[in-house]
């Protein structure tokens, strides 16, 4: 798994760090338990961070043209990911931590990371799946006739 070629650790400590930033230090020896509450804050963060794409797709022809063009969806995920990264690490984190956010490799792999692994899949399933619906009112999803 990547992060064990990037950190040199595991899921599972992956995950307490997560935690630890609402439970605290000690998360990070909390077994199983902290890890799960870790990976429900990652899944529930990823889902406000496309509920947010969404709004911000449903709501701009400009965006919506430019994940429709070749190469869109890439050319929006190189600063949707970022733009996420940064807000998390200097906003969120930083708040709930109590601490700034230590600019080291780690940090410039997450912030690049951040295009491929979080911000394309994002980017990408909105835009396929309202491609061509009409986005007045409440966004339908496109069905496609197989």
């Amino acid at each position: 798994m990547l992060v064990s070629v990037f950190y040199g650790s595991t899921v599972t400590r992956l995950f307490q760090g997560v935690a630890a930033t609402l439970l605290g230090p000690s998360a990070v020896g909390g077994g199983t338990r902290t890890a799960l509450i870790g990976l429900a804050m990652h899944f529930t963060v990823a889902l406000a961070w496309s509920a947010v794409f969404l709004l911000l797709y449903s709501r701009s022809a400009w965006i919506r043209d430019v994940v429709a063009s070749p190469g869109g969806v890439l050319k929006v995920a190189a600063i949707y990911g970022p733009a996420i990264w940064m807000f998390m690490s200097l906003v969120v984190v930083r708040t709930l931590a109590n601490r700034p956010p230590t600019i080291n490799v780690r940090w410039w792999v997450q912030f690049f990371g951040h295009i491929p692994f979080v911000a394309v899949p994002i980017v990408a399933s909105i835009g396929r799946g309202f491609a061509g619906a009409p986005l007045t009112g409440a966004p339908r999803p496109h069905v496609s006739e197989a």
